[in-house]
């Protein structure tokens, strides 16, 4: 089931968590939370992200949704901070 986003919402698929550096460290729990999605669809309104983009977003300001198994965010365009 495909996700169809309003006005100037966007669905993305949240980043796996990075699990080690560059250097080969190892992270635990504590790691930084992952402000990165990809676009999965986007709402008629917006103008700036298309699909298949990857994006950096503003904490706590995505709705986090399960559908089928599989975690999404809905997040506004105003709250989109890059395109990676």
């Amino acid at each position: 089931m495909a996700i169809k986003p309003l006005a100037d919402r966007v669905v993305a698929k949240k980043d796996a968590a990075v699990e080690q550096t560059a250097s080969g460290i190892l992270l635990g729990e504590a790691k930084e939370k992952q402000n990165t999605a990809v676009v999965e669809s986007v709402g008629p309104d917006v103008k700036n992200v298309i699909k298949g983009d990857r994006i950096l977003y503003r904490d706590y300001s995505a709705s986090e949704i399960k559908l089928d198994g599989t975690d999404y965010l809905i997040i506004k365009e105003e709250d989109i901070l890059a395109t990676l």
